[in-house]
């Protein structure tokens, strides 16, 4: 594949309430995920591990942090014709409105990229965690000649009413297409996914929200065919199957779309196993990120077992399991965490400040003696005092509280909170 022919477009998103409260001052790929990187990492870093350095990310919502990471993050040698921009969701004098939809969105940018020199668009979400070379599908759909190929994904019988479904021919023809399906459809729309998938139960083709155009093409059903259209999976790519030369590029890799809190959760909890499903260790599929200039993590007298630990800590924890402590991270003497994303923070107190906060009654930043935290996730920033006790489970209901909410049995404390010594959820 000739990356120069290729354009990426990574979609920012909506306002990602799903994931609120993690969504509630920034957007969804702006979300810190294994401890030191943000959600619209994964996607970029695809591009550029598969060659694709031109890539544009479209915000819309709480983008302020987002903006600020890809500013920061991704900087190319003024001799290089690569780029990762930002291209934010603005009013015009013929469009008066902010993005309506996936189409929407990539049909408003069209008047930017369209000076660019490419054969082929790219478009991808900004919150789902894999790797992917997308060098193999735009191979793929040259070599099949499509039009549009959609990169599908197997997935069980429980999972495939939350995405878009297809059918595909022996030649990865896709014949038929259909968002979300009820389960009761669901006997119509079994695929022959291969024997490894069938054996896992993944009988169904699933849309992961991943697309190459041709290039006119997609001008031509944004701007004349659909002019109107807001979404690709509801409206453009069904109509386009009895119309065009569309493909599937079947990928049987790890792959998950980070839409709930649990979805998120879990994928940052499974980055702990002995052998994770996503690699963060091969030096082939480099996940990039904000180099911090931080120091090594210090840790003193902890039980550490299963767990993940970015740079920057000070851990003086009894023990710390299946867990996920992110950077910058200050944990205290006699304190446990299990099965917790600890996301960390964005500086270190001085010991003024420090000395300050003890004067008006606010423990520091990070987590403070004896406490015990169970299935939860903390967001940055947050101060958690002495002998705190947050057990999530099951036991919980889903709640919405000025500190924290619960969904699925998972306790998140919001970013910035302060929770006094002594509290109990």
């Amino acid at each position: 594949m000739n990356g120069s022919s290729v354009i990426a477009i990574v979609l920012g998103g909506g306002a990602g309430s799903r994931l609120y409260p993690l969504t509630a001052t920034r957007s969804k790929p702006a979300v810190p995920i294994a401890g030191k990187y943000r959600l619209v990492d994964i996607p970029i870093s695809n591009c550029l591990n598969s060659g694709i350095n031109r890539i544009l990310v479209l915000t819309q919502f709480n983008s302020a942090s987002l903006n600020k990471h890809i500013k920061n993050t991704y900087q190319f040698s003024i001799f290089s014709k690569g780029f990762v921009d930002i291209l934010a969701a603005e009013q015009t004098p013929d469009n008066p409105t902010w993005f309506q939809g996936t189409a929407d969105a990539v049909r408003q940018s069209l008047r930017h990229i369209g000076s660019f020199d490419y054969e082929y668009v790219l478009i991808l979400s900004g919150d789902q965690l894999y790797q992917m070379d997308f060098g193999e599908m735009i191979d793929r759909h040259k070599e099949l000649k499509a039009d549009l190929t959609i990169a599908t994904i197997p997935v069980t019988e429980k999972e495939a009413p939350e995405f878009g479904i297809l059918k595909a021919d022996d030649n990865d023809n896709i014949t038929s297409f259909i968002e979300k399906p009820k389960k009761e459809l669901l006997p119509k729309w079994v695929s022959d996914t291969g024997d490894a998938m069938k054996g896992f139960g993944r009988n169904y083709l699933a849309s992961m929200g991943i697309y190459v155009f041709s290039r006119k093409l997609l001008f031509d059903l944004l701007q004349v065919e659909h002019k109107d259209a807001t979404d690709f999976g509801k409206e453009i790519i069904p109509s386009s199957i009895s119309k065009y030369n569309v493909v599937s590029f079947q990928y049987n890799g790890y792959w998950t779309d980070i839409g709930h809190i649990h979805s998120f959760f879990d994928a940052n909890i499974a980055l702990t196993l002995d052998i994770p499903h996503f690699n963060l260790f091969d030096n082939n599929k480099t996940v990039y990120s904000r180099a911090r200039m931080l120091p090594p993590a210090k840790i003193s007298g902890t039980t550490i077992n299963k767990s993940v630990i970015a740079e920057g800590c000070i851990i003086l924890a009894a023990k710390i399991e299946e867990s996920v402590i992110g950077i910058r991270n200050r944990i205290g003497f006699g304190t446990v965490i299990e099965r917790g994303y600890v996301m960390g923070n964005d500086y270190y107190e001085t010991l003024a400040e420090i000395e300050h906060s003890k004067q008006h009654g606010e423990p520091e930043i990070g987590i403070g003696e004896r406490c015990y935290l169970k299935n939860v996730i903390i967001d940055k920033n947050v101060r958690i005092g002495n002998d705190v006790r947050i057990i999530g489970g099951p036991h919980l209901p889903n709640s919405d509280h000025a500190l924290y909410t619960v969904k699925d049995g998972i306790v998140v404390i919001k970013k910035g909170a302060v929770i006094h010594d002594g509290f109990v959820i």
